[in-house]
């Protein structure tokens, strides 16, 4: 009986090349359609995987991303075009170079005749500077206590920290009116787009101002109509110039709202006191202008704010809200309430400084 290890044998092996053939290739298909499924056929891609890195490989850096608060260099060479362009505008409504030489002229020359006639000559009614009363002295004194009424409405109420001082309601409403009005003049003159034609400081301008009115402000006209510089870079806000512009509609409000004030005050505050109707403090206030240096200095004040508030106004129309330009441009001409308008219809996208 044969083995069975014997009987089981390996098959020979195939002569010639052996190809393993994967399914579905076209070396797997038979028939006529075989060539042309060859043809057609591509090997399949492989998955490109991406290197592996060593430590030491470098990669470039990715560009940084803008930083969408600060403003592009061409959005800043474009405010500074659109500013050159609005002074080249502004020149030539005002006139040439001629023009602008004489409109500093009458203003320097204004300069002197207030500082003159108001401070030092003894023409005017009242008191020169160099030979003031006590008298006029105390009523400053008690006016600028009673500054925008905070004392006389504080003691209204039961608070009586400090006791107001007494006067005529009629010569601290005229005060009152007058800083009123000039408080509101702040962020007006930090968004002035001929500002930085003033070497000085606004802070210190607009500080004197409030104590001295048209003194100093009356020079920073005439300065601000001095030729731009070719180079000439708007300067940085200061702190004060930056609350002032941020706040412009609240200064507007509170500016306008003493001046409201110091109207009804000035006809029917005190009204316990004996200061009498309306046509008795009309009758002082003629007499207190007549008599007053101090009174008298405030109205050329209300003259030179008709003047100033439109002029600076006009010539800063681009900070405002465009759909509220027409009416500004209307109201600058009404004293105290153009300059209201202006700052509760402030744009603050549009401040160049």
């Amino acid at each position: 009986m044969t083995p069975v290890a014997a009987t089981c044998r390996a098959p020979p092996p195939l002569a010639g090349n052996v190809y393993r053939l994967r399914p579905n290739s076209p070396s797997s298909i038979s028939g006529p359609s075989a060539s042309a499924a060859r043809d057609r056929w591509r090997p399949p891609r492989r998955e490109q995987v991406p290197p592996r890195l060593n430590a030491g490989t470098w990669l470039p850096k990715p560009p940084a991303a803008p930083d969408p608060l600060r403003p592009s260099r061409s959005l800043a060479s474009a405010r500074r075009a659109s500013r050159r362009k609005g002074d080249a505008v502004s020149d030539a409504v005002e006139g040439g170079g001629s023009s602008r030489r004489a409109l500093q002229i009458i203003l320097w020359a204004a300069e002197a005749v207030y500082i003159l006639w108001l401070f030092l000559l003894p023409y005017a009614p009242g008191d020169p500077v160099w030979a003031i009363s006590s008298e006029t002295v105390n009523s400053l004194v008690g006016l600028s206590l009673n500054f925008f009424f905070i004392l006389p409405l504080m003691n209204s109420v039961g608070i009586n920290l400090i006791n107001a001082p007494v006067l005529h309601p009629m010569s601290e409403g005229l005060f009152n009116f007058v800083i009123g009005w000039t408080f509101m003049f702040a962020p007006l003159l930090f968004t002035d787009l001929r500002k930085d034609r003033y070497k000085g400081s606004l802070d210190i301008l607009w500080g004197l101002q409030m104590f001295l009115t048209n003194t100093f402000l009356i020079p920073y006209m005439a300065i601000r109509l001095n030729e731009a510089e070719q180079d000439e870079t708007p300067g940085k806000l200061s702190q004060l110039g930056s609350v002032m512009t941020n706040g412009a509609p609240v200064v507007g409000l509170i500016g306008g709202g003493v001046c409201l004030i110091s109207v009804l005050w000035a006809l029917f505050g005190r009204s316990d006191g004996d200061f009498g109707g309306i046509a008795d403090r009309l009758d002082f206030l003629v007499s207190y202008l007549g008599s007053e240096r101090l009174a008298y200095a405030f109205i050329w004040d209300i003259v030179l704010y008709t003047v100033f508030q439109p002029w600076l106004i006009g010539d800063n129309l681009r900070n405002i809200e465009d759909s509220k330009t027409g009416i500004v441009n209307y109201l600058r001409f009404v004293p105290v309430v153009g300059l209201i308008a202006y700052l509760l219809c402030f744009d603050q996208d549009k401040n160049y400084a």
